[in-house]
């Protein structure tokens, strides 16, 4: 009985989505679907109690989602979802490129022949071998000095000579 009352006083005084949706493009600055705009329209399923003045406002400071009220009578709320926008760093304007490092230059080479050295105070001993990887000076290299044995580790110098580490450091 009251639902055939409610159909026969005329129709329903209903909030416009379209206007909300409107409302909302102005409000945060972009169109519908649009980065810093709504991520969709206003559902049209919705049936709000018409209101002479919505208020809108950021749900958050992260600006995420707009919050519609309506603060009359029939009191409602909506909240849209914004797109993000892309976050920008605020150094990131004045910050300077990286340098890109150089590789650094390759003194010694895998198959070069290279002469090891060792010492210490009064005494020094070298020995020939051969790089057994590429190296920069100050890089580990490789050197295989008998084909018995294991290769040993050294450090590269310059071009064509290696020292062993714990030895005239």
């Amino acid at each position: 009985m009251i639902a055939l009352l409610i159909a026969l006083s005329g129709p329903a005084a209903f909030q416009s989505t379209e206007t909300l949706d409107q409302l909302v493009e102005r409000f945060a600055g972009a169109p519908i679907g649009a980065e810093g705009g709504a991520r969709a329209a206003v559902d049209k399923r919705l049936k709000l109690a018409a209101c002479d003045t919505p208020q809108l406002s950021w749900r958050s400071p992260a600006e995420d989602a707009v919050v519609i009220r309506c603060q009359g009578p029939q009191q409602w709320r909506v909240f849209v979802a914004i797109n993000a926008l892309p976050k920008v760093a605020p150094t990131a304007v004045a910050a300077a490129p990286t340098p890109v490092a150089a590789k650094p230059e390759l003194v010694i080479r895998r198959g070069d022949p290279v002469m090891l050295e060792a010492g210490a105070a009064g005494f020094s001993i070298t020995r020939e071998g051969l790089a057994m990887a590429d190296a920069a000076v100050g890089g580990r290299v490789l050197v295989k000095t008998d084909d018995k044995r294991p290769p040993v580790a050294a450090i590269a110098l310059s071009p064509g000579r290696a020292r062993l580490p714990g030895f005239g450091d």
